[in-house]
Parts: structure tokens; sequence; C-alpha cells
């Protein structure tokens, strides 16, 4: 019989790491005697981060002996201690090839269910001092697993554990973490992890994605644009407002542009100061047409580049182009379409709104967009006679400075408010695109939830730099991303676009995710590792080299930027 060895809590504290603080619950210790097991966690226990651990369905961390003493062997460690996998109950039997998710055990007074995996997550390296060891976890197949309490009750070290039901489908936990993180996934197994009720909703929506990215058969995310930079001609720029000019480019030499699906952007390098090369990307703002690109720019009152587009760029003129990429597109379906934009935001949106118009898309489509006043409204001629050609169209406008004329019964003086997004109609099986800013995108999003759309049908466009994803790490004053502190590197030029940076790579850092820490620049990622995939960044132009082997290489035309540093100079979208 299975048996319960330790039962480990600990509460969360702050630990000091690589410049920073985290405050994480991954330090427990073994208790004696018996503790409540109730529905959020082991009495005395806490977790430091409840976006990846902790609450209902992640209640309770296993671990096993074996995999001490597999470790133990593999590490060259004799002082790994239970607990020190940040787990809860540390167990003797129950391994990860042979519990299956769904299963349910009782341990003392209480009953629990497998729900997932264990997360993959830096704070397992930190504790153990090993900074590959989320890596490990999944390579070896020896993750661990999360329990939900199905009755809550005391439990204590000696406790025999009993299988009191086996999981549908009779899927392993091994399996199911191979299934999210390596290569070469077997879609049987994804059909199966699909059907399990008990599996947690963070991983079947993981699931979902996987099969709507491919592997059951639909297309995946859109290819990038061919590698590097081409040289495109300025045909000529228009004025579309006092402070946004379209540009449009052509080729040199008569050649096809490659295709852009609508939504996408390019990537500029222009030496805006005679020397120094500056890399921005701008959204494509309609769809391309006989053989030209158009992009249309905003002068930001700082903007260097946007004011060398504005003053300095001619038609005639050379640029570098990158492109076309992003993964904010269209898609093909059947079903009402919502088109929401601010300000500038309107670009990708637009050329969205033009491959509607060309078809005569059946779908119903909603458009709104909100500007500040009828003068500094980019497009509205041109997006109100798009409108007209689609069947099933509604425009509604908001301005927030100026009251709108009479016969303009489109227009609205304000913004859009969870009311008015009511009374507009929108249904709840509706895909929605937004673009503008964050504040804008936020509150748009969550009044789209609260009319029942889900969050995976509700699609953003960021211009600049992301939103952060750094578990755990607490908060500081934001900074402006800035050049790395000390001497400056000798390497290859690495461009961060959405930031505006451009710095010579240096041997001191390891990894083009530290030197993007080093530039102040948001980051994203969660395992450190090459496993978890939240890093994964567009390469524009250049290659690198992996300094750890990901488990499973991410898409073409991407990188991971937490295992990889420049062979050659690279440009980053981030």
């Amino acid at each position: 019989m299975a048996r319960l060895l330790s039962v480990n809590v600990g509460m969360p504290q702050d630990v000091s790491w690589q410049g920073r603080t985290v405050r994480t619950g991954a330090w427990k210790s073994p208790v004696r005697g018996r503790r409540m097991v109730r529905r959020l966690n082991v009495e005395g226990d806490g977790q430091g981060d409840l976006a990846g651990h902790g609450g209902e369905i992640r209640a309770v961390l296993v671990y096993q002996l074996e995999s001490y003493r597999y470790w133990r062997k593999r590490l060259g460690r004799d002082d790994l201690a239970f607990g020190m996998f940040g787990e809860n109950f540390t167990v003797d039997g129950l391994p990860d090839d042979e519990v299956c998710i769904g299963d349910r055990y009782r341990i003392g007074e209480a009953e629990f269910e497998v729900t997932q995996p264990r997360v993959t997550c830096y704070r397992v390296g930190m504790r153990l001092g090993e900074p590959a060891m989320a890596s490990l976890l999944v390579a070896h197949h020896r993750p661990g697993f999360y329990l939900r309490v199905i009755t809550e009750g005391r439990v204590q070290a000696g406790d025999g554990i009993t299988l009191t039901r086996r999981g549908p489908g009779e899927l392993s936990v091994a399996d199911t973490d191979a299934l999210l993180y390596l290569p070469d996934r077997d879609p049987a197994k994804l059909r199966t992890a699909l059907r399990i009720p008990a599996l947690s909703p963070g991983w079947q929506q993981s699931f979902r994605d996987l099969a709507a990215a491919g592997q059951s058969g639909q297309p995946g995310s859109p290819e990038p644009g061919p590698p590097g930079f081409r040289p495109l001609r300025v045909a000529r720029i228009v004025p579309e407002t006092a402070d946004v000019s379209s540009v449009h480019l052509g080729t040199t030499d008569g050649t096809p542009l490659p295709e852009a699906r609508p939504g996408q952007y390019l990537s500029l390098r222009l030496a805006v100061d005679g020397t120094a090369r500056a890399v921005r990307s701008y959204s494509l703002s309609c769809a391309p047409a006989a053989g030209t690109y158009r992009i249309s720019v905003k002068h930001e009152p700082h903007g260097k580049v946007s004011g060398y587009i504005h003053a300095r760029l001619r038609a005639g003129d050379l640029m570098d182009v990158a492109g076309p990429r992003g993964t904010f597109v269209l898609e093909e379906g059947t079903g009402p379409v919502v088109l929401l934009s601010a300000g500038i935001g309107v670009t990708p949106v637009l050329a969205m709104l033009h491959r509607l118009a060309a078809v005569r898309d059946p779908r119903p489509v909603w458009w709104i967009h909100t500007a500040r006043d009828r003068a500094h409204h980019a497009f509205a001629d041109e997006a109100h006679a798009l409108l007209a050609w689609l069947p099933h169209a509604r425009e509604h406008v908001y301005y927030t400075a100026a009251t709108p004329h009479l016969d303009e019964n489109h227009i609205t003086l304000g913004r859009p408010t969870a009311a008015s997004l009511t009374a507009l109609g929108i249904p709840a099986d509706a895909d929605a695109y937004l673009c503008g800013p964050t504040a804008f995108m936020d509150d748009l999003s969550g009044h789209l939830r609260e009319l029942g759309l889900r969050p995976e049908r509700i699609r953003t466009e960021r211009f600049g730099t992301l939103a952060a994803v750094n578990p755990g790490v607490t908060p500081t004053a934001p900074v402006r991303p800035h050049q790395p502190p000390g001497p400056p590197g000798t390497g290859p030029l690495v461009t961060f676009t959405r930031s505006g940076i451009t710095t010579p790579w240096s041997p001191a850092r390891a990894s083009l995710l530290e030197l993007a820490e080093a530039c102040a620049i948001p980051t994203r990622w969660s395992c450190r590792t090459g496993v978890c995939h939240t890093c994964v960044t567009p390469l524009v132009t250049g290659d690198i080299t992996y300094t750890t082997p990901p488990l499973e290489l991410p898409e073409p035309g991407t990188v991971l930027v937490c295992c990889t540093t420049p062979a050659t100079e690279v440009v980053l979208d981030l």
C-alpha cells in the first residue's frame, strides 16, 4: 500500500533572488501530528502566487520518495530533505507514470482527486539551487501532481493511501505533462485529456489551444514573413489627420510583396540621425493591393522615429522593412465580429475591415471606435464607406471631446461603457478584436466578458511593450527602458523593437532574457528553462544559439529568449 511519509507546510516569505524580491511559499518543512486539510490548503500552509499555485484545484502538491532517490543520485545531492520540492505530501508510491488524472485517493480522514501535474516554475529551482530544475522535472517525467480536496479531514505521516476511484481515460500524470510540454504529441491522448472532467481548467484550456493550433488538423498560427529586412521604396505619403500620416511602400524591382494577413504589422529600420539605426513596428492599415503596403503612423511628441517619418521622409526614399508578422489577425469563421479601437489603434482593425468588405462578408460586424473629435478621427470616411459594403454592419463611434452633428446618428459623445455595449446587442458568441491604449483594452475586455464572451474570443493588440509576466516577483516602480548598466558589450547588436533599445551583446549576460531585464524591458517568463514557452518572442531577423536546448522548439520565426544568446545581430519584437 502507498503511504504518506511526510506532511510539509510553509507560509509565503520574501526571498532575495537576482537582485529582486520573490514572494513564494516553496520553502516547506515537515510537521508532526495530525493536520487538517481543507479545500484550499493544508493547515499552516500557504502559497505566494495564487495565479500558478494553490486554490481549490491545486490545494495539495504531492511528490514521491522514489523521485527523491532519483534526484539525489542524478544531482549528486545528499541534502534533499522532504518538502524541498515544494510538496505538501511526500509519499511512498503513487509514481507519476501510474497515477492518472481524475484518480481519487483516501488519506487519513480526507479524500482527494488528482487534477494536474506540477506547474513548471522557476521557484523549485530557486529552492533547490538548481536553475534548470523546472526543465529537468519535465524531461525526466517526474513532475509530481496536484490534488483537489473532495472531503476535508485530518491526515498525518504514516497514513495509508487507498485508491477509491480510477480516473476516466486512465491518462497518467507523466503522459499529461508530456502532452503539454514535449513534442510529438499523441492526438488520441490529447482527445482523451479533453474528456477528463477532473483536469484543471487551465490545463483544459491549454489543450484546447493545442487542438486549435493544429493538433487536430486545424490551421495554426500565422506563418511569419520572410526572415530579415529588404529595401522598400516610399511610393507616397498621405496625411490622414494633423498627426497621422499613411506611408505607402512598394518594391524596388516590381517583385510581389509577401501576403499579409489583416491585423499584422511591419518592422521598419531607419537611420534617423544619420548613423544609428532605429527599428520600430507599425500595423498595416489596409490589405496589400497592387504590390504596395500601407502603414499609418501617429506623430508622438517625443517619438524619434515617428518624428522622422512625419518631418523628413519623402516619396522615393528607401527604408529597410521586415514582415509582415503578428498573431493578432482576423480569423476565418461564420460568427459575429466585433472590431473595437481607440485613436491610432484603429490601424490593425481597419485592415480587418478592408478584408471583410473586399469579400462582402455576410457575418454581422460591429465597428466601434473612440476618438477625441472629428479632427482627430483618422479614417472616418474610409471606414464608413467600407461598412457600407457589408450586408450586416453596425457603426458606433464615440467622441470624447466634441458633440456630434445632428445628422451623425452613429456618433455619441463620451466613451463606450458596459451599459452602452450591452445596448448594442453584441452576442456572446462573437469574436472581438481590440486595439488602443492599455486601459481602454482592459476596460472593454472586462465589459465583453460580462456580456458572456469567452476570454479566448477576445483578442487584443498592444502597441509598445507588452505587460510583464514575472510570477511571484514583487512589483517595483516602473522604469523606462534604458541601456544596460556597466561597460558596453562587444558582441552583436541586439534590438528590442517595442522598447526602442539597441545595445551590443555582452557575454556577462546568460541569455537574451537577462539582457532585456538589464535594460528594464518588461519581460514575460515562468520557468526560465525553455519549457513553458511563456517567453516566446518573434525574431524579426538574425540568428540565435540555444544555451540549453528547449524540450520543444517554438514556432518558426520565434525564439525562447530565456535560453538563447545572439549568434549574429538580432532584432526581437520585445
